[in-house]
C-alpha cells in the first residue's frame, strides 16, 4: 500500500493478504500467551503455595528479552520473514506442551518461559518488520492499530478462557490448548504467508556483532532514541502502577475478584482509545495529540491515592487504557525515522525496550511501597507519566522526526 495523507479504513488494511495472515496469527498467538500464564500460575500456585512464585510467573518472560534484543536482534534482517515467525509460533506450541505433559520442577518451568521469552525480540521484529514493508503512509499506522486492537481483545478473552479452562479442565490441559494454538498459527502461518525474500545479508557475518552495532547506532540517533523513550516510558509507568492492584484491593477490603476485574478495565480502555484514534481522528491530528493522550494515561491513577470506590477505580483504569491510543500518533514518525536495511532490529529493539521497562516498573513500584502507601505509589506512577507527557510536548519528539530518515542510512559493519 502506498503513502498518502487520506485516513485509511480498516477494511483496506485486512484486504491487505500478507498484513490479513499476519493480523490473525498473532491475534491467536497473543491470546495462547494469556491462556499460558494464567494457566502456569495456576500450577505453579497449587504446587508451592508461594503467591511470590505465581506472580513471578505473570513477569518472567519480560525481563529477558533484553538478552534476545542485545545478542540476536538482527535475525529479522537477515533470515526469510515466514521461517521466523512460523519457527517462533512453533517454539512457543513445543514450549507449552513440555509444561503440560512434562512434570517438570517450578525452577525449570520459569526457566523454560525465560528461554522462550529471550526470542521474543526476533519474533516482535519481524512482525514490526513485515508490516512496515507491506503497509506505508495512513495505512501502517492504521495496521499498528489493529494489532494493538487484536492485543487487546486477545489478551480479555485470553484471561477469560484461561479461567475457565483451568476451572473445567484443570491447568496442564489448559497448557495443552495454548500449545494447540500456538501450532495452528503456525501452521496458517507456513500455509498462507508468502516466502517473501531475506531483507539483507550485507555485513551478517557475525550475528552478534551486528546486533550490538546496530543497537547502539540505533540508540545514538536523537531522533530515534526519543521516539523509541516516548514508546518506553509511559507503559513502564503504567504496569508498575497497574502491578500494585492486587495489595491495593486486599488493603482496601474488596470483595476477591475485584483486582482481576480491575486489571481487566485497562485493556477495555485501550480498546475504545486505540478505536476512536485510529478510525475518527485525522493523521496529523493524531501527531498533535501524542502529549494530551500521555497525560491521559496518567491523571487517572492520581484518583489511587485517595479512598475512591470500587466503580470509580474502574472508571479510571479505563480512562488510562484510552490513552494507550497514543502510541499511534508516534508510529508514522518511527517508521519513517528507520532506515529500511536496520528496520526489523529497530522493531525487535522497541519491543526488547518495551517488554523490559514493563519487567522493570512493578519491581521499582513494589519498592517503594515499603516507605509508602499503595495508593500514594500508584499516584506517584500517574505522576511519573505526566512528567513524561510534559517532555514529550517540549522535545516536539514527533514533530522534529518528519525527515529524520535521510541521515540515517549506513549499516554497522
Amino acid at each position: 500500500m502506498t503513502e498518502g495523507t487520506d485516513r485509511t479504513t480498516f477494511r483496506q488494511v485486512l484486504a491487505e493478504p500478507v498484513f490479513r495472515v499476519l493480523f490473525w496469527t498473532r491475534a491467536l498467538a497473543i491470546g495462547a500467551d494469556t491462556l499460558r500464564t494464567v494457566a502456569l500460575s495456576v500450577l505453579v500456585f497449587a504446587t508451592t503455595g508461594s503467591a511470590f512464585l505465581g506472580a513471578l510467573t505473570f513477569g518472567i518472560s519480560f525481563l529477558p528479552q533484553v538478552i534476545g534484543g542485545v545478542v540476536i536482534g538482527a535475525l529479522p534482517d537477515l533470515v526469510r520473514p515466514r521461517l521466523l515467525i512460523v519457527t517462533g509460533y512453533g517454539i512457543e506450541a513445543a514450549g507449552a506442551a513440555a509444561l503440560a505433559l512434562l512434570d517438570l520442577p517450578v525452577w525449570s518451568c520459569l526457566l523454560l518461559v525465560a528461554a522462550i521469552g529471550c526470542l521474543a525480540p526476533v519474533f516482535n521484529g519481524t512482525a514490526g518488520r513485515v508490516t512496515a514493508d507491506t503497509l506505508s503512509g495512513d495505512a501502517f499506522v492504521v495496521g499498528r492499530s489493529l494489532l494493538q486492537l487484536a492485543a487487546s481483545a486477545a489478551q480479555l478473552l485470553g484471561l477469560a478462557a484461561g479461567g475457565v479452562a483451568v476451572a473445567f479442565v484443570g491447568a496442564r490441559h489448559a497448557l495443552l490448548l495454548t500449545a494447540v494454538c500456538h501450532l495452528v498459527a503456525a501452521v496458517a502461518a507456513r500455509l498462507l504467508l508468502p516466502d517473501l525474500p531475506t531483507p539483507d545479508r550485507s555485513g551478517a557475518r557475525s550475528l552478534v556483532r551486528r546486533s550490538w552495532r546496530v543497537n547502539r547506532a540505533l540508540l545514538a540517533d536523537r531522533t530515534v532514541r526519543r521516539l523509541m523513550l516516548a514508546q518506553w516510558l509511559p507503559p513502564a509507568f503504567v504496569t508498575g502502577a497497574e502491578s500494585l492492584l492486587v495489595p491495593y484491593a486486599a488493603l482496601r477490603g474488596f470483595p476477591e475478584g475485584t483486582a482481576g476485574l480491575l486489571l481487566a478495565c485497562v485493556p477495555v480502555g485501550m480498546l475504545i482509545g486505540n478505536f476512536v484514534v485510529a478510525r475518527l481522528v485525522a493523521p496529523a491530528t493524531r501527531e498533535r495529540l501524542v502529549p494530551a493522550l500521555v497525560a491521559l494515561l496518567g491523571v487517572p491513577l492520581l484518583g489511587f491515592a485517595p479512598d475512591l470506590g470500587v466503580v470509580a477505580l474502574g472508571v479510571l483504569l479505563a480512562v488510562t487504557g484510552i490513552g494507550f491510543g497514543y502510541g499511534l500518533g508516534l508510529q508514522r514518525a518511527f517508521r519513517d525515522a528507520l532506515p529500511d536495511e536496520t528496520r526489523g532490529q529497530a522493531f525487535g529493539l522497541m519491543s526488547t525496550g518495551l517488554m523490559t521497562l514493563q519487567g522493570v516498573g512493578p519491581t521499582v513500584f513494589g519498592l517503594a511501597t515499603e516507605v509508602l502507601p499503595v495508593g500514594v505509589a500508584m499516584a506517584l506512577g500517574g505522576v511519573a507519566t505526566m512528567l513524561t507527557a510534559i517532555w514529550i510536548g517540549a522535545a516536539r519528539v514527533v514533530s522534529q522526526s518528519e525527515n529524520a530518515g535521510s541521515h540515517f542510512t549506513a549499516i554497522p559493519r
